[in-house]
């Protein structure tokens, strides 16, 4: 029968590493800090890159594919960025093994040993500005909206499925502009395409904000985010997008002669979401029966459980289940029928619901006398029986309800959870009788913020784009301050 999870106020999570596991969305990997993304999880990922990928093309980018491999000396020519970056760095020194004088296995070859170390990419600026020299020399060559779709490592020494892992698959955008206003812009265009996702695919609600110093994308001269808020009152950084500056074009030496002739450096963006995403999508919305999945990025919309004793009776189900099944199909919905005789239906109602399938149909002999199906909705549990006539247009408008209440009830739990704060002492109290999202005025230092941090082990989220102007004072120090950030304590 069902598969059990722990409960969410039992320990959080604990619930969540036996739903990524039990919900087959990933398993842990023989190779430490690593993960496999098993296909279910994997289908959810698919769906979530198709959806971006579409966007991103909508906004004029094209695919392309760098390196894994980058030449150390490329990291050594930007300073802030090699720093933010040299602790996490997998290093490839030799090129070949060999086999063991003593008979067991293999060694690695000493005398294989490489002229210059090759980093395993954290991150592509380096290599992708190498390259860029190559491909500009005139304001004609710009701007180059490029995105590649890859894998990264960054050497974590705590690992989460999905959250953070020593390997993880991502997408990161990188562009090259005539004008600090041309790339400002595709900085903030960016931050909108991941927030229109977030909200209207993954119906999570997020703030959208500037990075303070402190936690700036390393090289960057600003950091765009977008903050969402999880059920145990944790954010999660859900998406960045970086206006880069001219630091990467210096750094390499990528000059453009402008339309007066002039040589210029070249301005830079970056920007990129991982497969962090799935971690959000599950936090944001599960529940202790296992997922929920909005239905935009569920593998399977609805699901088709026939209920019978008889071969007959499934024969008859089944010639029904196959004309309403075209039909959802021709709408566009995914569909499985599960008519596997292995499974009894009782179990499979509980998978389907483990794995946050949106709508589940029973059918059995009594349904096709009356011309029904009882109808499951995964994001309320709740339970009604439909007429079969026209199901399909009212299946429809089910998943876009579900999709709309999922984002609701998310939304709803934010606005209780984001509270507004003034004495640094009351901050620490609810911070841990609480949690959640806070705002609060901060007099904009990086000691007051590291003492935050030290302390309550909140950082600043973001200073949130739509904050509005708002003479106060530092909670903690008493200095003027002119709005609100976001405090939080994060994943």
């Amino acid at each position: 029968m069902a598969k059990v999870l722990t409960s969410r106020e039992e320990n959080y999570s604990q619930w969540y590493n036996d739903l990524v596991i039990k919900a087959d969305l990933a398993d842990n990997s023989a190779v430490r800090g690593c993960m496999v993304i098993k296909p279910y999880g994997y289908a959810i990922w698919e769906k979530m890159q198709r959806v971006l990928d579409d966007m991103f093309k909508e906004t004029g980018h094209v695919n392309a594919y760098f390196p894994l491999f980058i030449p150390k000396s490329f990291f050594s020519k930007e300073a802030a960025h090699v720093e933010g970056f040299a602790k996490e760095c997998a290093v490839v020194t030799h090129y070949r093994l060999k086999n063991s004088p003593d008979g067991k296995g293999v060694i690695v070859d000493p005398d294989a040993k490489l002229e210059e170390e090759y980093i395993v990419r954290p991150t592509s600026e380096t290599i992708i500005w190498n390259t860029y020299k190559n491909w500009i020399q005139s304001y004609r060559d710009l701007p180059i909206l490029v995105n590649q779709w890859a894998n990264v490592v960054r050497w974590e020494m705590r690992t989460r499925l999905f959250l953070r892992t020593a390997e993880f698959l991502w997408q990161e955008g990188h562009t090259a502009h005539s004008t600090k206003e041309e790339a400002i812009k595709e900085t903030e265009t960016m931050l909108k395409v991941y927030a229109n996702f977030a909200e209207n695919w993954m119906a999570m609600p997020v703030v959208q904000g500037y990075k303070t110093a402190n936690e700036r994308f390393a090289g960057a001269l600003e950091t765009l985010t977008i903050e969402a808020l999880m059920q145990d009152g944790k954010a999660l950084q859900s998406g960045t997008s970086h206006f880069l500056g001219q630091n990467f074009a210096k750094a390499f030496d990528v000059t453009f002669a402008n339309q007066e002739g002039k040589l210029d450096y070249v301005w830079a963006t970056s920007w990129g979401v991982s497969t962090r995403l799935m971690g959000a999508l599950i936090m944001s919305h599960s529940d202790d029966n296992g997922l929920v999945l909005p239905p935009k990025l569920a593998p399977i919309q609805v699901v088709i459980v026939p209920i019978y004793k008889k071969e007959e009776e499934l024969a008859k189900i089944s010639e029904v289940v196959d004309k309403l099944s075209a039909k959802l199909k021709s709408l566009g919905i995914s569909v499985k029928y599960d008519n596997d005789d292995k499974r009894k239906p009782g179990w499979k109602f509980a998978e389907y619901e483990l794995k946050g399938v949106p709508v589940r149909l029973a059918m059995g002999p009594r349904d096709l006398e009356n011309g029904t199906v009882e109808v499951a909705r995964r994001d309320t549990l709740q339970k009604e029986v439909m007429q079969l006539e026209g199901l399909e247009n009212n299946i429809l408008a089910l998943l876009d309800d579900i999709q709309s209440n999922i984002y609701k009830k998310a939304q709803a739990f934010r606005e209780e959870k984001t509270t507004v704060v003034n004495d640094y002492e009351e901050f620490k109290r609810l911070l841990d009788e609480k949690g959640g999202f806070f705002l609060c005025h901060w007099d904009g230092t990086s000691e007051t913020e590291e003492l935050i941090k030290t302390e309550t082990k909140a950082t600043i989220r973001c200073i949130p784009i739509d904050a509005p102007e708002e003479q106060g004072n530092c909670m903690v120090t008493g200095k003027p301050s002119s709005r609100r950030v976001l405090f939080a304590r994060a994943y």
